[in-house]
């Protein structure tokens, strides 16, 4: 399980020592699965971490572009595959964007509390719906292969306005 401070990013913490954490983690993942965490995916997965926004692809590329990591669609799009593919990672349908996970390296499914104005993204475990949603889904016939929810709403800070 992450840390407590990784699990909700709307409160204060050290979001220096947040994103070192995600990516110390990250490497060794990588190490440990024999996988290839290159310059440009790290780099990738460090600008998903810097905010806990959700970001889009070229927005992303952007970045890299400014910092010399080339400016083709492909170099992002192949990074945030390798991303999204190996747990570090999740696409948000709705916004059609990307968020680092809290959790990364643990096969799970989360639901995501995305703020309407900031697009900062919390992500939270989905273990206490699951149940629900699978009895509700065999009710009517169908079945389940896999679980994302998006809840859209305001942040703490959003709700209290631009004078906070």
């Amino acid at each position: 399980m992450a840390d407590p401070e990784q699990q909700n990013v709307f409160s204060r913490h050290d979001h220096r020592r947040c994103r070192v954490s995600a990516l110390r983690e990250a490497a060794s993942s990588c190490r440990t699965r024999g996988l290839r965490l290159t310059a440009v995916r790290e780099r990738v997965l460090e600008i998903l971490l810097e905010s806990h926004r959700a970001l889009g692809a070229y927005e992303i590329l952007d970045r890299l572009k400014s910092e010399g990591f080339g400016g083709q669609p492909p170099i992002v799009y192949r990074a945030l595959d390798f991303l999204v593919e190996n747990g570090f990672v999740h696409r948000l349908e709705r916004l059609n964007a990307f968020a680092a996970c809290n959790h990364s390296g643990t096969g799970h499914e989360p639901m995501f509390l995305i703020c309407q104005d900031c697009r900062r993204v919390a992500e939270a475990p989905l273990e206490r719906l699951r149940a629900r949603i699978d009895r509700t889904a065999e009710a009517v016939g169908f079945s389940v292969h896999s679980r994302v929810l998006e809840i859209v709403g305001q942040c703490p800070d959003c709700q209290r306005g631009p004078s906070a």
